[in-house]
């Protein structure tokens, strides 16, 4: 009887046509990729059933040295053959089974990233934006800028009527201004416990903890919602109202 090895144990994965080592229809292949085609619990049996036919075929070559002389020729002919490849069977075995390292991971570029403008201006030029809109209105800044020590109280009273209407339109357009209490000036109240100190200013005698109770002298106010308009760009200061040229 003889033993060949021959390159038909060596087949590419017939699943994946990758190279490899595996065990289908008789044949053997290393995987190459990495993806064990068959499972390692399937490897470990290989590997086990491979040593057990190895220690048998050492076992025949030590028997033979006291073997007849025709299992003697046939000995010496084919168990060293048998038993290198199997030994070559073993190894690439152990290799398959052996666990792929994990490919490396590149490390991310760190992204650099614009810093954000600054912004410390938004704030101002929005207040001034909503100046704008009260001088573009109700003359505001005008009234407010303007010496009246010249004119007479019916003139004044004129320009602060025009100064009344256009501001409270500009308010109610971007605030939605409610009054604190809702008790007529001059009724009694009382402050509660845990009040802001922003929502009450309290006048005249205090002593010890809220609840106070005091007479209203003004409803005070406060703001619902805010829908002020939000500037675009501000590198600067917008203009409050803007210088008038007649061309002619």
């Amino acid at each position: 009887m003889a033993v060949r090895l021959t390159r038909s144990y060596l087949a590419p994965n017939p699943q994946t046509n990758d190279p490899g080592f595996g065990v289908s229809h008789g044949r053997c292949y290393l995987s190459g990729s990495g993806n064990a085609w068959i499972g390692s619990k399937a490897m470990r049996k290989l590997t086990v059933g491979l040593a057990f036919i190895l220690l048998a075929l050492a076992a025949l070559a030590l028997a033979a040295d006291v073997a007849a002389p025709p299992y003697l020729d046939w000995a010496h002919a084919v168990l060293p053959k048998a038993i290198a490849g199997f030994a070559l069977l073993l190894f690439i075995a152990l290799l398959a089974e052996r666990p792929k390292a994990a490919p490396a991971r590149t490390a991310a570029e760190p992204i650099s990233v614009a810093p954000a403008p600054p912004t410390a201006n938004q704030a101002d030029a929005e207040v001034v934006n909503f100046l704008a809109l009260l001088q573009e209105k109700g003359r505001l800044v005008d009234f407010l800028m303007d010496d009246i020590t010249g004119y007479s109280d019916a003139e004044v009273g004129a320009a602060g009527r025009v100064l009344h209407e256009g501001c409270k339109t500009v308010l109610l357009e971007h605030f939605g201004i409610r009054p604190m209490r809702e008790e007529g000036e001059g009724s009694k109240v009382t402050v509660p416990p845990g009040y802001a100190p922003d929502d009450y200013r309290l006048v005249g005698r205090i002593s010890g903890e809220a609840p106070f109770t005091g007479t209203l002298v003004h409803h005070g106010w406060k703001t619902e919602w805010v829908k002020l308009p939000r500037l675009i760009r501000a590198d600067r200061p917008p203009a409050i109202a803007p210088a008038e040229v007649e061309l002619g």
